[in-house]
């Protein structure tokens, strides 16, 4: 069979959907060549600096390397006392606790909720010292034995943690544990009431890139140790201070999270745990995850390009966070306590304007069922803000960034078989919010003129925005095609074409214009009026008409020419008109060579920018990984596809890495990529 999004034949050797197979591996029914791709994966990619810092988060991956399941709304892991958004900075050999929620790869900090610590005597801890040497991490699990004796194994479930904590026994100081409600990496404050043998409360945050956002966490832990020794440090109710009676040297804890109540962070943990001992729940995340990972199984290629990979698809399956409870539960962003569907889950975290580009297509690719319900919480979201947020965290907007890019997510994921939401509801909340000035600042000129004018008050990269904006028109555009609602469709496609109204044919380039229509002094280097970038960069940024770009621009032999000069540096940063695939603009440029007939071209540059830009050591990625927004180019990169066009399931075509390479969608159909055929641009459904 044909996947929906594959409408014309295409040579079986090339690219092949198939049904289940027949060697009962899998759920689905087919083989695995890869046994255990958990094996490939290094959780440490990204927690060191793999380029310059070009201004935008730093130039490491900002990933963590703790304990998560795929989606995950529990991220147990350590914190150093040098800071990196993610928390962890491998250079570094202080951790100062081990907190209960991270996003990966973000570029500005959130989240580090509820630090654990363990330590001898009664004294708060500030930081133990490791080498990695007695640290290692895996999909799901991580420990560390710190050189005091103290050894920390934590592994997690969707809304929980389990811990085993080990003290020396030649230590006669106190076996002891702190925990703290009133810190994360953003201003904090909490409680932690204190039982016989549990610590519960809550701890109130936000502040994601100095934002308004605040989230309440909830969270309950329970141990298999009566405490013997009990204190508030300083008096204070947001910490804990426990110790365990003399001669107790292994505690395990059992840790829920929730953001509904502290009665569902214990049910949580219940529900997902029971009395599964360490050793039982760490095998259990091991293999979800194998799980997720083994729905792309490769043959062939080098053990380092199996690597790169599989930490790449890991990263890209952390995020969006689960966010309601087994009950279904969750608290909106109106702030009412809502219920999902049965069976369905609500997610959290969008960092829309980075991950729209190609990890939600991702996603929907190898879990529709999940991707649909991703849909259907942005939808949630938008209902109960009343607008489409660009990022958002726990259950807040944040405004960061720019662009409408939560609508482009549903779109992207309904274009790829994730269909089970409401669809045509958000396509209402979607076009509603084209007129609203928090999820549109600037739509007036932008529906009047064509364009946001430079120097727009409010609008943060007018010349940026208003390419952000055409983008989410089109994709839009698709959704409402596929819907049948004709008139949405003509009307959105028509905004779409705005980028025609930056194009200078004096110049070549999509540049800032005025409101009267003249253009103000330009350079192809300038960051003025563009976001996290330059005008070189952002001429390329659009992807639903490269066709029509590419004719304004002068024809294929112009372009060519231009795309191989672009093409002399990769990750440049924002100030050179260069490429600068370390930042999210970028991503789509080195697929366009196919859209002027040269994926000979396109085969050339991603294979450069893959083996250049990544790699499987900490410091194995140039920038900001967003969520998975990176790693999940790094996984296109190495199947030969990507998906080019927003709101499209359309797939541009290269040689992929690995010889051949099978694709499981989760819902019992698989699609084979392998290095015969021709390569070039797939069609769209």
């Amino acid at each position: 069979m044909r996947l929906p999004f594959l409408r014309a034949p295409l040579a079986a050797a090339m690219l092949v959907a198939t049904g289940a197979g027949a060697a009962p591996a899998r759920a689905d029914g087919t083989a695995r060549t890869v046994q255990d791709p958990a094996h490939y994966v290094n959780p440490f990619v990204g927690t060191s600096a793999g380029g310059p810092d070009f201004g935008h988060g730093g130039g490491a991956g900002n990933t963590f390397p703790g304990a998560a399941a795929p989606l995950g709304g529990v991220q147990w892991s350590p914190d150093t006392m040098t800071y990196q958004h993610g928390g962890y900075t491998y250079g570094d050999n202080r951790i100062r606790g081990f907190s209960l929620t991270h996003i990966s790869g973000a570029g500005c900090a959130d989240y580090g909720n509820v630090p654990f610590m363990p330590t001898l005597g009664t004294a708060q801890p500030t930081y133990a010292t490791f080498s990695h040497a007695n640290e290692r991490a895996a999909p799901g699990s991580y420990g560390v034995t710190f050189d005091n004796g103290i050894g920390t194994e934590l592994a997690a479930t969707q809304r929980s943690g389990i811990a085993r904590i080990t003290y020396p026994a030649h230590d006669d100081r106190a076996a002891s544990l702190s925990v703290d409600a009133g810190r994360a990496f953003n201003a904090a404050t909490g409680t932690v009431d204190i039982g016989t043998r549990t610590l519960s409360g809550h701890t109130d945050g936000g502040g994601f890139c100095k934002s308004g956002n605040r989230y309440r966490l909830y969270f309950h832990a329970t141990f298999d140790q009566d405490f013997a020794r009990t204190a508030h440090p300083d008096g204070k109710a947001g910490a804990a201070l426990v110790s365990f009676a003399p001669g107790v040297r292994t505690v395990t804890v059992r840790v829920g999270v929730s953001f509904v109540s502290v009665e569902g962070a214990r049910r949580n943990a219940v529900a997902e745990q029971g009395t599964q001992s360490y050793d039982a729940v760490r095998q259990a995340a091991r293999a979800r995850w194998n799980a997720w990972l083994g729905r792309i199984d490769v043959s062939g290629g080098t053990e380092t390009r199996r690597r790169v990979l599989y930490t790449a698809l890991y990263h890209s399956l952390l995020h969006p966070s689960v966010f309601s409870d087994t009950d279904g539960r969750y608290t909106g962003m109106d702030g009412a306590v809502h219920r999902t569907r049965p069976g369905h889950v609500q997610y959290a975290d969008f960092s829309g304007w980075d991950v729209y580009r190609c990890q939600v297509q991702l996603l929907a690719l190898l879990a529709p069922r999940e991707a649909s319900d991703i849909a259907q919480s942005v939808l949630d979201q938008g209902l109960q803000a009343g607008y489409f947020d660009r990022w958002t965290l726990a259950d807040g907007g944040t405004k960061v960034m720019v662009g409408d890019p939560l609508p482009a997510i549903a779109s992207a994921v309904h274009a790829f078989g994730a269909t089970d939401f409401d669809a045509k509801a958000l396509l209402r909340a979607a076009l509603a919010g084209r007129r609203d000035d928090r999820q549109r600042p600037g739509h007036q000129q932008y529906d009047t003129l064509g364009y946001v004018p430079a120097g727009t008050k409010g609008v943060w990269g007018p010349a940026s925005t208003t390419l952000e904006y055409a983008v989410s028109d089109y994709a839009l555009a698709q959704l409402a095609r596929r819907l049948g609602d004709t008139a949405s469709y003509q009307q959105l496609l028509r905004a779409s074409g705005n980028w025609r109204n930056l194009f200078n044919p004096a110049t070549g380039y999509l540049q800032p214009r005025a409101a009267d229509g003249t253009w103000p002094a330009f350079t192809p280097a300038q960051t003025t009026e563009y976001v996290e970038g330059n005008a070189a960069q952002y001429t390329w940024m659009v992807p639903h008409d490269l066709p029509g770009l590419f004719t304004a621009m002068g024809g294929s032999a112009a372009v060519t020419a231009r795309l191989d000069s672009f093409f002399t540096r990769l990750n440049a940063g924002g100030k050179e008109p260069y490429a600068y695939l370390g930042n999210e603009p970028s991503f789509g440029t080195p697929w366009a060579y196919a859209s002027l007939g040269r994926p000979d071209l396109a085969q050339s540059t991603v294979r450069r920018a893959l083996d250049t830009l990544f790699s499987d050591r900490p410091d194995g990625l140039v920038g900001n990984d967003d969520l998975g927004a990176m790693s999940s180019w790094a996984v296109w990169a190495n199947l030969g596809l990507y998906p080019g066009t927003p709101g499209s399931a359309r797939l541009v075509r290269v040689e992929p890495v690995f010889p051949s390479a099978v694709i499981h969608r989760g819902n019992g159909t698989s699609l084979t990529v392998s290095t015969s055929g021709t390569s070039g641009l797939l069609p769209s459904g």
